[in-house]
């Protein structure tokens, strides 16, 4: 008699399926896109300052330490997903390297070189177009000339009311950047640096380090 056997020992054996992916992302270029849409999420809910690498990082599902291997910290990533191509380390640098007495004229310079070596101003102009009608945009706007650029400078060379002056600061440049890059009015669309920095110059100056008057509710 013929061994029984079993039918199900002849039949064609399925393709092994992949396992399921757990855990946390690994370190290829999706984690590079998952960190960038975290962080924009992220940045929209709780602001620059408030926003962790840590909550990114969760979001993103990945190792916090992803966010340095790709940007080098939160200042860079924030920068990315403003998709601004600008080194913030290098713009604070430049502006931190001299002492008080022309702090203004390096703040105008630096921002126009940033602004004219992009283009008409760049992505930066494209966020400036948008700042009227959306809220995302001005708040992304205000954070990145503020808190990433400003408040170490207010930090430094201003006596007082510092978040005052870094205000004043801001409506300086980004009027500035309004004017030249996307209204283009005349002469200032057409203006050289040098004439920019010389007549602006002076007014960042009193903003950062002069005498604002006795109008701060503080006083």
């Amino acid at each position: 008699m013929d061994p029984v056997t079993d039918p199900a020992a002849d039949a064609p054996s399925e393709p092994a399926r992949p396992p399921r992916r757990r855990g946390r992302r690994s370190g290829g270029t999706d984690t590079r896109a998952a960190l960038l849409a975290a962080a924009g999420t992220e940045f929209a809910e709780h602001g620059y300052e408030r926003a962790t690498v840590r909550r990114i990082a969760d979001r993103a599902g990945v190792d916090p330490a992803m966010v340095n291997h790709w940007f080098g910290g939160k200042d860079n990533l924030f920068v990315a997903t403003l998709e601004l191509e600008v080194d913030p380390a290098a713009v604070r640098a430049d502006v931190l390297s001299g002492g008080a007495a022309d702090i203004g004229g390096r703040v105008v310079h630096r921002f126009l070189t940033v602004w004219d070596s992009a283009g008409d101003g760049g992505a930066m102009a494209a966020m400036l177009r948008s700042v009227a009608g959306h809220d995302f945009a001005a708040r992304m706007l205000r954070e990145f000339v503020t808190r990433v650029i400003l408040v170490p400078v207010t930090d430094r060379f201003s006596p007082d009311r510092r978040a005052e002056r870094g205000a004043l600061v801001a409506s300086q440049l980004i009027g500035l950047g309004m004017m030249r890059y996307v209204v283009r009015m005349e002469p200032v669309a057409s203006a050289s640096r040098e004439q920019l920095v010389a007549t602006i110059g002076p007014t960042v100056q009193r903003y950062l380090t002069g005498d604002l008057g006795s109008t701060n509710p503080e006083e």
